[in-house]
Order: structure tokens, then C-alpha cells, then sequence
């Protein structure tokens, strides 16, 4: 029987999540991370989501010699997502090789916010497989999403 650590259990507890689908999560952005195309920074990330039916879709960075046009791979785990019709999500899961391990960037966590609530957990993983977790609130405070444009639309009508 493996030993689960108490900051696991302690995570699951907090965002309602199994603790497999916490390890899944996590093994599946680590994985993902081999299928990242970064022949410029080498710098290499994997994203995975988890879908309120169980469901995990990945996403790794992908750059691009004209380096403006790459995309993150939580942007690209997001939009893949949405192209399959799916736009709720339970927890996201960020693989990278350093340590300690490397947030979403701002524009990620932006993207991130159209879709999710600013409780979602963001599981940030390193290069041993040990991870730090934030909410998407924590990582973009004062943030401004869906609602705040609904509510304006709303007022002016």
C-alpha cells in the first residue's frame, strides 16, 4: 500500500478532488511534457485539465520560430478543450523541468480565467514531481473575467 503524504490528503480535502485525480492530474502534465515542441528555449511544459465528468485533456507549449505566435501549453490544453466542447473545469495541473516549479504566465492565467472560477486549483509541479498549489484567485488577484463584462452590458441596458 503506498503512504499518501499528509499535504495530498490535505489538498484533496480543501479543492474536493479524489487524491488519484490529484496523482493522475499531475502524471499526465508530467507526461505531457515529452511532447512539447520548444526547440528555442527548450524550456519544456505540460498542462492538464480535469473535466467535471472525469475527463483529462492535455496540452504542452508549442513554439514558434516567430517567436510571438508560440502558445503555452495551458492555453493549448484549454482550447483544446473548448474545441471538444468542453468548457468547466475541476483542477489544472502545470509540469515544468525546474525547481521550484514555474507558474502559469499572465496571459495563461487570464486565458485560464474565462473559463474557470478564481477557486480552482492549480497544481504547479517541478522537475522531481513535487508540486505547490494555488488558486486561480491566489495567481490573479483583482482579476477580471466573464462577469464583469455581463454585469456592464447589464448596466447599460
Amino acid at each position: 500500500m503506498c503512504s499518501v503524504s499528509p499535504q495530498l490528503a490535505a489538498d484533496a480535502k480543501r479543492f474536493s478532488l479524489d487524491i488519484w485525480q490529484i496523482q493522475e492530474l499531475g502524471q499526465k502534465a508530467i507526461a505531457a511534457k515529452a511532447r512539447a515542441h520548444c526547440p528555442y528555449s527548450n524550456f519544456r511544459v505540460g498542462a492538464a485539465l480535469l473535466t467535471p465528468s472525469g475527463a483529462y485533456i492535455t496540452g504542452v507549449n508549442v513554439e514558434n520560430a516567430s517567436y510571438p505566435v508560440g502558445v503555452c501549453a495551458e492555453r493549448c490544453a484549454v482550447a483544446k478543450a473548448v474545441s471538444d466542447g468542453e468548457k468547466a473545469f475541476r483542477a489544472l495541473a502545470v509540469a515544468t523541468d525546474i525547481s521550484p516549479p514555474a507558474s502559469p504566465c499572465g496571459s495563461c492565467r487570464q486565458f485560464v480565467r474565462e473559463f474557470c472560477g478564481l477557486e480552482m486549483p492549480i497544481f504547479m509541479y517541478d522537475v522531481k514531481g513535487e508540486y505547490v498549489v494555488m488558486t486561480l484567485g491566489e495567481l490573479l488577484p483583482m482579476s477580471f473575467g466573464p462577469g464583469h463584462l455581463k454585469a456592464e452590458a447589464g448596466a447599460a441596458a
